[in-house]
């Protein structure tokens, strides 16, 4: 093995100390003074009782510093689920605006359809609290951009949940691709890859063509709605089915893309020139409106980039790697995915270097809560959650206008495609803005 890829993991971190991993895990785990104090609690709401803010609920409640004072759903078995988790109870609401009229509250947790997500972060904003939202930042990339700035206007912390940023093996991984470990990178890809009967899949009848009907019991529909367009109810298109229209979000490439897209942007940079996607519904006969299986090309100046995602055949695509990134240079290639991190110097392809995950969902949630009260940029910031998502929502425009799309990301158009600039952002139904 060459020296420039015998690379010891204990001495890597003791000579990057400077380097963004040292900072990261820094902002993760120190103690933090400002305009909370650091021995304050931190009272926080939740905006979405679904399964990813369950989640999230499961862990912010064991920590001492906070205080989980309110849930927000429009579906009142969700909350009250949710509710059931707490020893001390909050307060329940139907209207996530209820939830920022309350003084006491330092910062809101939003874990909604993505249609749902920038509106009351920007409102919470504007309330002068603090936001963590899940990832994509927004619907489409318009809305991206408009938190970015509300984040900034009025100078709030905003974390995106994008917590691989804070996960200390793929901030390694990261370091060692930007320091030219691995040679001249000429390619990048990355994938997605499910069975039939995984993300929500009944075999090749998929999520089904169920009737409309009415809405459960307990459920406000017209706000779950919100800024949609309005429909009947129909249960394909309710909770976790959400992601697979277009109407809601953007399928498996917005979903899950943005975290893999987030890191080769993160180590290669964001020049991106045009986008191509092609694929289809080639396994299911159900009602989705998104894919379920795609292949995308984006093009950069100095190297490919593609990505890959399916929903009709599980076998990883590379090793154990059901979905993951391949970096592949002159001297070495690295994969990375949710695991591991492996790299395979050229001249000995046979002993990869392996170094395994460490926890990032905690780290990204201190991440946040410190940088409450230090006022710093945390991992995840808005301007950093709105690039992440930009090749995700151009490859999904691509596969909707049915062609090759060009990308101006000084001005973020389209140019010379009014059609696909149409999918840049949406109309929204009343009484609902930006």
């Amino acid at each position: 093995m060459t020296n420039s890829v015998n690379i010891d993991r204990r001495s890597f971190l003791k000579h990057t100390a400077g380097s963004t991993l040292a900072a990261c895990l820094a902002t993760g785990t120190a103690p933090a003074y400002g305009v909370v104090g650091a021995n304050d609690r931190i009272n926080l709401g939740f905006i979405g009782t679904g399964g990813r803010n369950q989640f999230h609920i499961g862990q912010y409640k064991k920590m001492p510093d906070v205080a989980i004072l309110a849930l927000c759903d429009v579906d009142r078995s969700q909350r009250e689920k949710a509710a059931s988790q707490l020893e001390q109870k909050p307060a329940l609401f139907e209207d996530f605006r209820q939830v920022l009229d309350q003084k006491d509250i330092d910062a809101v947790v939003i874990g909604t359809p993505d249609h749902w997500h920038v509106i009351p972060a920007m409102l919470a904003c504007e309330a002068g609290k603090d936001v963590y939202v899940e990832k994509p930042i927004g619907h489409n990339i318009k809305e991206g951009r408009a938190l970015a700035e509300a984040a900034k206007k009025y100078n709030r912390v905003v974390q995106i949940g994008t917590q691989q940023r804070s996960g200390p093996h793929w901030i390694e991984a990261v370091e060692i691709v930007r320091s030219g470990t691995l040679g001249k990178i000429a390619v990048v890809r990355c994938w997605n890859a499910w069975g039939i009967n995984e993300m929500g899949g009944k075999g090749l009848q998929g999520i089904g063509n169920p009737a409309d009907c009415p809405p459960p019991d307990g459920v406000n529909y017209d706000l779950w709605l919100g800024p949609a367009p309005l429909r009947p109810f129909n249960p394909a298109r309710f909770h976790f089915y959400f992601y697979f229209f277009w109407d809601y979000s953007g399928g498996m490439v917005t979903a899950w893309g943005v975290h893999l897209h987030d890191i080769v942007l993160w180590a290669m940079g964001y020049d991106i020139k045009a986008v191509t996607c092609t694929g289809g519904k080639f396994a299911f006969d159900d009602c989705r409106d998104t894919p379920d299986t795609a292949d995308i090309i984006f093009e950069c100046p100095q190297y490919s980039f593609t990505y890959s995602v399916r929903h009709s055949n599980g076998r990883p695509v590379t090793g154990n790697m059901d979905h993951g990134i391949e970096f592949s240079g002159t001297d070495a290639s690295l994969f990375i995915n949710r695991d591991e991190y492996r790299i395979y110097p050229e001249n000995d392809r046979e002993h990869p270097k392996v170094v395994q995950s460490q926890p990032m969902e905690l780290p990204h949630k201190q991440n946040f809560l410190n940088c409450i009260r230090t006022r710093q940029r945390p991992n995840a910031d808005p301007e950093t959650g709105h690039l992440a998502a930009i090749p995700s929502h151009l490859a999904n425009i691509s596969y909707r206008v049915g062609r090759r799309i060009a990308w101006d990301a000084d001005k973020e158009t389209i140019p010379g495609d009014e059609e696909a600039c149409e999918l840049l952002g949406r109309t929204y139904r009343q009484p609902w803005h930006l």
